[in-house]
C-alpha cells in the first residue's frame, strides 16, 4: 500500500495526524511494516561494532521506530475517541503484537549490554540513560531464559485481557443506559437535555460514565428512577470481575519475578513516591479525617431527607443540603458556562494572562469527527508553538473520563513542535447551545493543565516529552490549572449568562466558594476506597488466589476502614478502567500524591500575586517545559522552593 498516509511524516502543519485521509484498512499494514521497520532499526544498534556511546544507541533508538509512533498515535487516539467495530477488531489482534515487539526490544541481549556501557557527561543525557536503564531492568533484560519466556507469555496475555475489559466496559455503558420510556421519568432534567437523550424509537436512554455516582443522580427528582440508575451504574459488566481477578494474578506473578513482593511494590519502585510504605503513610493520614466527616455528612443528608438515605440518593440530597445551608443550586450556574465561552474566554485567556500564549482557531485543519476543533498556540512573540486540539463531546463510541494525550511529541532531535489533544464527554444538545456544569468546567481546565505541560515542552529527546513523568506526578501540572477557574479575574471574563450575556452574580460565587467544602468528607471517602482497592489487588503475593472478587472488594474495604456502605468506591472493580486498562494499576494513588503538590502549589501562587506573567513565567521555565527530563521533585524544588509538606492539602480538604 504505498499509498498510505502512515508511512511518511504528515505534510500538514506541525505534522498533525492525516486523519482525513487514514482509513481503517491502513492501521494493519502500517504496524506490520513499523514494527519490522523498527525491529530492523534496533538490531543494527545492537550489532554495531562501533563502541556504545550515547549517539550510537540511546540517541538512535529515540530516532528508532517512526512509522510505528505515527500509526500507534493515529489509531489510539481515534479508537479511544471514535471507535467502530472495525477498530475494535484491529485493537484485539494489534496489542499482543505491540506487546511482543516491546518484550523484543527491552529483552534483546546485545542491546542490553550496549546500553550498559553507555557513559555520558550531559545532565541531560545522563537522565535519559538512567531512565532507559530502568526501563529495560523493569522490563526483565536480566532475567534467564525460561524467566523471560514465562515474562513474555504474561506481558501478552494481559495485553489481550486489558483490550477485552476496556471493549466490555466501552459495550456496557451502552448496553447497561437507564432506558424510560415516559420523559416524566426524567423529571429535574431541562428539557433540551430530555430532548438530547431520546432515542430513533422514542425512548429514552441516559448512557453511564466511567465512576460510581451518575452526574444525573444529583437531579432526577424519582428516588426509583435514582435506584435504578445507581443499580445499572454499580452492576454493568459483571464479565469484567474474573478478568480483573487474573489481571491481578498475572502482575502479582511478573512482579515475583522481577523480585517485587507484590505489583505494588513493583508499580511504585519507578515513581516518585518509591516504596509502598510511602504511599500507605500518607494515605493513613486521610481514611480517619474524611471517613468521619462523611459520617457527619450522611447526618445533615438524612436529616433533609427526612429518612434514612440510600447511596443513590447522596447527590440529590447533597444539592438540597446545600440549598438550604448555603442557599446555592448548582444548576443555577449552568447558563453562565457556555462551552465555547468557557475555552475561549476562560481557559485560554487564563493561559494568555499567565503564559502570555495566544490562540488562532485553524478551521482548516481537521479531526478524526466533524465535533473536533483545532487551535494554533502561539507564545507572546509570535513564535509559533503547537497546536491544541479539543474533542468536548460524548459519542457512542468513545471510551468515558476526560483525558489528555500528544499527537505529536516535542522534540529538538526531531525539530517537532507539540501538537496535543483534550478529550471531554460532555452531553452534546439536539438543539442551542452547550452549557456546562460547575464540574466539567473544572474538568475542562484541568485537563488543558495537561496540555500546557506538553505545550511548553522543551526537551531534546521525545522519551520525556511533555507528561511523559512519573505517573504520580504527571495529574500534578493539571491540578494546579484548575485554580484559575474561580479566580476572579478569569471567572468574570467567562462567566456570562448565554442568553444576556450578564455576568454571574458576584453572590452565586460567594455561594459555591463557601458551599465548596460541603461533602468533602463524600469525595474524599469515595476517592480513597478506589485507591485502596486498587491497593488491595496489587498487594497480592505470587500465588495467592481470589475466589469471590466481590468479597475480596467488601474486605480489603473493611481492613482499610474505609468501607462505609453509603459511599462506594469511586471505581469498583467491574469498571475500575483506570487500573485494569489505562496504566494506573497501584496507581490511583497518584492524584492524591500529586494533590499534596498541587495544593503546595496554590499556596505560592497566592503568596506570590497570583495571576502575575512573572509568577507563570516561573511555573513554565522551572516545571513545565522540563517535562521529564529531570527528576520531578527536583524540578517541584526549583519550582517552590523548599520541600512540599501535606498541611494544604489537609485543609483544603477539611481534614485537619
Amino acid at each position: 500500500m504505498a499509498e498510505n498516509p502512515l508511512f511518511a511524516p504528515s505534510d500538514l502543519p506541525y505534522e498533525l495526524p492525516p486523519f482525513a485521509e487514514i482509513r481503517e484498512e491502513h492501521y494493519l499494514p502500517a504496524f506490520e511494516r513499523g514494527m519490522a521497520e523498527q525491529l530492523a532499526e534496533v538490531d543494527a544498534i545492537a550489532s554495531g561494532t562501533e563502541p556504545p556511546t550515547f549517539a550510537n544507541t540511546i540517541a538512535a533508538l529515540e530516532r528508532s521506530g517512526r512509522i510505528l509512533d505515527r500509526t500507534a498515535t493515529a489509531f489510539f487516539t481515534v479508537s479511544a475517541s471514535n471507535t467502530t467495530d472495525g477498530l475494535m477488531e484491529i485493537e484485539k489482534r494489534v496489542s499482543p503484537q505491540l506487546t511482543r515487539h516491546s518484550d523484543a526490544i527491552r529483552l534483546n541481549r546485545a542491546l542490553w549490554a550496549r546500553i550498559k556501557q553507555v557513559t555520558t557527561e550531559d545532565a541531560e543525557e545522563a537522565w535519559l540513560l538512567e531512565k532507559y536503564r530502568d526501563d529495560f531492568i523493569r522490563a526483565g533484560a536480566d532475567l534467564s531464559e525460561p524467566e523471560q519466556d514465562r515474562l513474555r507469555a504474561i506481558n501478552e496475555e494481559l495485553s489481550k485481557l486489558s483490550t477485552t475489559f476496556a471493549q466490555s466496559l466501552l459495550k456496557a455503558s451502552t448496553e447497561s443506559a437507564l432506558r424510560v420510556t415516559d420523559p416524566k421519568e426524567l423529571d429535574g432534567f431541562d428539557e433540551a437535555e430530555i430532548e438530547a437523550l431520546r432515542q430513533d424509537d422514542g425512548t429514552y436512554a441516559l448512557p453511564l460514565l466511567n465512576y460510581t455516582l451518575q452526574p444525573g443522580l444529583a437531579r432526577l427528582t424519582d428516588r426509583d428512577v435514582r435506584r435504578r440508575l445507581y443499580e445499572l451504574s454499580v452492576n454493568r459488566a459483571p464479565g469484567n470481575f474474573e478478568l480483573a481477578v487474573t489481571m491481578a494474578t498475572l502482575r502479582a506473578e511478573r512482579a515475583a519475578l522481577l523480585g517485587f513482593p507484590s505489583h505494588a511494590a513493583y508499580s511504585v519502585a519507578d515513581q516518585t513516591a518509591k516504596t509502598v510504605e510511602a504511599v500507605e503513610n500518607m494515605l493513613g493520614q486521610l481514611v480517619g479525617p474524611a471517613v468521619r466527616n462523611a459520617k457527619k455528612e450522611a447526618e445533615a443528608l438524612a436529616e433533609q431527607a427526612g429518612f434514612a438515605i440510600e447511596p443513590w440518593d447522596w447527590s440529590y440530597y447533597s444539592e438540597k443540603v446545600r440549598q438550604a445551608r448555603y442557599d446555592f443550586d448548582g444548576a443555577a450556574m449552568r447558563p453562565y458556562f457556555e462551552l465555547d465561552r468557557v475555552y475561549r474566554d476562560g481557559v485560554f485567556f487564563a493561559a494568555t494572562k499567565l503564559y502570555g500564549i495566544t490562540f488562532a482557531e485553524r478551521p482548516d485543519l481537521g479531526g478524526y469527527h466533524p465535533d473536533v476543533s483545532v487551535f494554533e498556540v502561539a507564545d507572546e512573540d509570535g513564535t509559533p508553538l503547537g497546536l491544541f486540539v479539543l474533542d468536548p463531546y460524548a459519542r457512542p463510541g468513545k471510551r468515558g473520563g476526560a483525558w489528555m494525550n500528544n499527537l505529536v511529541d516535542q522534540s529538538i532531535l526531531f525539530g517537532q513542535k507539540p501538537v496535543v489533544i483534550n478529550n471531554l464527554n460532555v452531553t452534546k444538545p439536539a438543539s442551542g447551545p452547550t452549557l456546562l456544569t460547575y464540574d466539567e468546567v473544572n474538568t475542562a481546565f484541568h485537563e488543558f493543565g495537561h496540555a500546557l505541560h506538553g505545550l511548553f515542552s522543551k526537551v531534546r529527546y521525545p522519551r520525556v516529552s511533555g507528561t511523559s513523568v512519573p505517573r504520580d506526578f504527571v495529574e500534578y501540572p493539571s491540578q494546579v490549572n484548575e485554580m484559575w477557574v474561580t479566580w476572579p479575574e478569569i471567572l468574570a471574563n467567562y462567566a456570562k449568562h448565554h442568553e444576556t450575556g450578564e455576568p454571574m452574580p458576584a453572590e452565586l460565587v460567594q455561594k459555591l466558594k463557601a458551599a465548596e467544602m460541603f461533602n468533602q468528607g463524600f469525595q474524599t471517602v469515595e476517592y480513597l476506597a478506589a485507591t485502596l482497592l486498587d491497593w488491595a489487588w496489587h498487594k497480592l503475593a505470587a500465588g495467592e488466589t481470589v475466589a469471590d472478587p466481590e468479597a475480596f472488594e467488601a474486605t480489603a474495604l473493611e481492613a482499610a476502614g474505609i468501607a462505609f456502605p453509603l459511599v462506594r468506591p469511586r471505581y469498583r472493580t467491574n469498571y475500575f478502567a483506570h487500573i485494569f486498562t489505562g496504566g494506573y494499576s497501584a496507581g490511583y494513588y497518584s492524584y492524591i500524591w500529586s494533590e499534596v503538590l498541587d495544593a503546595e502549589s496554590v499556596e505560592w501562587f497566592k503568596e506570590n500575586g497570583g495571576l502575575t506573567r512573572a509568577n507563570g513565567d516561573h511555573f513554565r521555565r522551572e516545571l513545565l517545559s522540563r517535562g521529564g527530563s529531570i527528576d520531578p521533585l527536583t524540578a517541584f524544588r526549583n519550582f517552590r522552593g523548599r520541600e512540599a509538606t501535606i498541611q494544604p492539602l489537609l485543609a483544603r480538604r477539611g481534614l485537619t
